[in-house]
């Protein structure tokens, strides 16, 4: 019997995805549970396992193309079986009338994801030079001359004939992720189509004044859900200032016990969150229409970026019943995960409340924007040394500020600015922590 292979739906927010990589060809033999495409959803890379044994008789999407949730990706069946019928155009309502992909089942990719650029060439608009360009070139390493770049960023590179270490980063640290190579690529493919008619015209500058890159299937969610959040929910703001003295004693004394155990800031903060949701239960909440639905476990929500651009949010689940080094063992993983968009979607989905941090990077205060259906997250800024007055004395301080989003139509002024006042006390005094 024949087995379609289907895109998966691998979130609840996800209505399309986009084909990377064929991990077989036509004609190849297929067995059971192995790995035949590799997929990108709005939130991460994974493999679609075929559910059942045979040929892939055809494939029906090719690399690089976003399609429906429900689309037919290919057809799985034994060599002398009739697959005409299935191969025909079939409609993606289907699947949205609540079809499901039976026929294959989404997984974490266990491997890099597709050498094949994910992107086209952007066409170039400027006059091109009399020479091509070369891409940009990164600086000198630092760090003893190996280049900072990704493993998907190296094969990339390798299969387009590309010198990874003359191709500047945008990632950490100016780290080489997929999106430089591929804008790379694209830079001097743009000079060399130029056609003879533009080369003889000098340009002011040498390469083209602009490139267009499509959307990644993440940035696409990334856009629809601000604009779901941003404009209907009823977002306000209540920030405080923190007294980080104690939790700065909190972190170097559980270094002191176990070197390896390195507790951050954030680390402290998220168990210090879901200790004042426990007291404050009204903003661990979400709007729902015509009801409020209050939550009784703590499913915290970290902000990550991912590597190459975007977001997600993996979510460290009944937070308020975990130690403070549980959660930071929890929050390390899932967080190295996420960067590489290696997450289960049971792993960043259902969230109650969310952090975004963004003291790491030096920004002092921001506010977020709230992850519908969540109906508060909590914004915190860089901890600081600055001068404070403390008893109508100058001393030196170590302070955090903090901005709390709120839903309105959840949380009221008044409700929030106490989760505040709590969050601020536990966080001033963390041996409430060890309760």
């Amino acid at each position: 019997m024949a087995v379609k292979v289907l895109m998966p739906k691998g979130s609840d927010t996800m209505t399309e995805g986009k084909v990377l990589k064929w991990l077989k060809k036509e004609g190849d033999p297929v067995s059971t549970a192995e790995a035949v495409v590799e997929i990108e959803t709005d939130k991460v890379d994974m493999e679609v396992e075929a559910m059942g044994s045979g040929i892939l008789r055809k494939i029906l999407v090719d690399a690089g193309r976003v399609v429906p949730v429900g689309e037919l990706l290919a057809v799985i069946a034994k060599e002398s079986e009739d697959i005409s019928s299935l191969i025909k155009v079939e409609s993606p309502q289907s699947a949205a009338a609540g079809e499901q992909p039976a026929a294959a089942i989404p997984v974490p990719a266990r491997v890099p994801a597709a050498a094949a650029p994910q992107h086209s060439a952007p066409a170039a608009v400027a006059v091109a030079p009399e020479a091509p360009a070369p891409p940009p070139a990164a600086p000198e390493p630092a760090n003893g001359g190996r280049v900072l770049a990704s493993p998907l960023a190296r094969r990339i590179a390798q299969e387009m004939g590309l010198d990874v270490s003359r191709i500047a980063g945008s990632g950490p640290a100016g780290r080489v992720v997929r999106q430089d190579v591929e804008r790379a690529a694209a830079l001097a493919a743009g000079s060399k189509q130029a056609p003879a008619a533009a080369r003889r015209v000098a340009p002011t500058q040498e390469g083209p004044e602009f490139y267009d890159e499509p959307l990644s299937s993440m940035r696409k969610v990334i856009a629809s859900r601000l604009v779901q959040s941003k404009a209907p929910v009823p977002h306000f703001y209540l920030t405080i200032e923190v007294d980080m003295r104690r939790a700065k004693e909190l972190r170097e004394s559980t270094s002191a016990l176990d070197p390896e155990l390195k507790i951050s800031y954030n680390d402290i903060i998220v168990k210090a969150c879901a200790a004042a949701l426990g007291q404050h239960p009204q903003v661990n909440a979400s709007f729902q229409g015509e009801v409020i639905r209050y939550y009784t476990r703590v499913h915290l929500g970290i902000a990550v970026s991912v590597e190459g651009g975007g977001l997600v949010t993996p979510v460290i689940r009944n937070c308020e019943e975990k130690s403070l080094v549980d959660i930071s063992r929890e929050a390390k993983d899932l967080i190295a995960r996420g960067r590489t968009r290696k997450l289960t979607p049971e792993e960043y989905t259902g969230a109650t409340f969310s952090v975004s941090n963004l003291g790491m990077m030096g920004v002092e205060e921001f506010s977020a924007v709230i992850n519908p259906p969540e109906g508060a997250i909590l914004a915190v800024g860089a901890v600081v040394e600055k001068p404070v007055v403390a008893q109508g004395r100058i001393e030196a301080g170590l302070r955090c500020r903090m901005t709390l989003s709120l839903d309105h139509r959840v949380v009221d002024g008044a409700t929030g600015a106490r989760f505040l006042q709590t969050l601020k006390q536990i966080l001033e005094n963390p041996v409430y922590l060890a309760f």
